[in-house]
């Protein structure tokens, strides 16, 4: 669902997070405020392991149609899956 992208260059500072959470994919405001809460508390409990630099998270697909507990926990399972793959 989610396209993470960091900095090109040399990164400056603390990690930091990007949320593109467009209504084109999430046309209902929960959902999309749903999506960012999930991100935002993924991005936090991995912030210390996360090298220097900005992380934007995209979302470019809709998310299946699903109740908004279903789809929270599949928003972490993939974050969580993205940051792992990220942190050395």
């Amino acid at each position: 669902m989610f396209v993470v992208s960091g900095p090109r260059g040399p990164a400056e500072g603390p990690a930091r997070l990007g949320l593109v959470v467009p209504k084109r994919h999430a046309p209902l405001a929960v959902t999309r405020n749903a999506i960012k809460r999930v991100l935002r508390e993924a991005f936090r409990l991995r912030r210390d392991a996360l090298p220097d630099g900005d992380l934007v998270f995209r979302l470019v697909n809709r998310p299946p149609a699903a109740s908004l507990s279903a789809l929270k926990r599949q928003v972490r399972a993939e974050a969580d899956a993205l940051l792992a793959r990220i942190a050395p």
